[in-house]
């Protein structure tokens, strides 16, 4: 009986639903903590940007300047602080610890590679994917 409790308890966490990405949680994510930077509207022009080393980019051409493609890894990479930033001066961002968290929001890379972030890291992104326009 034990082992059929069990068996129905894994089954029951393995047949659950990837969590989706929350746009709105990832807008007022970027909000509170990129927008003196990046901009309100992502577009780089931050109050902050003039006194950085180095010029924020555009957030919302992320995908045009990679040939349509959002560049999933290399935003992970620079929010998670494994690919820091000079102007920033420490890990990227200023508030890494904030998006530490518990690593247990799936994604997937554009090769198919699964992968674990945090929630608050997978939010963050789906808003940057929203805001992606065009040429």
């Amino acid at each position: 009986m034990r082992h059929a409790l069990a068996c129905l308890a894994l089954f029951g966490l393995t047949a659950t639903p990837l969590a989706a990405q929350d746009v709105d949680h990832g807008r007022s994510l970027f909000q509170t903590h990129c927008a003196n930077c990046h901009g309100a509207d992502a577009n780089g022009q931050g109050p902050l940007a003039p006194a950085l080393v180095l010029q924020p980019v555009d957030l919302t051409r992320l995908a045009s300047r990679h040939d349509g493609e959002f560049p999933l890894e290399r935003v992970l990479n620079r929010i998670d602080g494994t690919d820091p930033l000079v102007s920033h001066g420490s890990p990227m961002p200023v508030y890494g610890p904030y998006f530490e968290g518990v690593a247990n929001t799936p994604m997937k890379l554009p090769s198919g590679q699964p992968i674990l972030v945090s929630e608050p890291i997978a939010d963050l992104v789906g808003y940057l994917q929203s805001v992606q326009v065009t040429e």
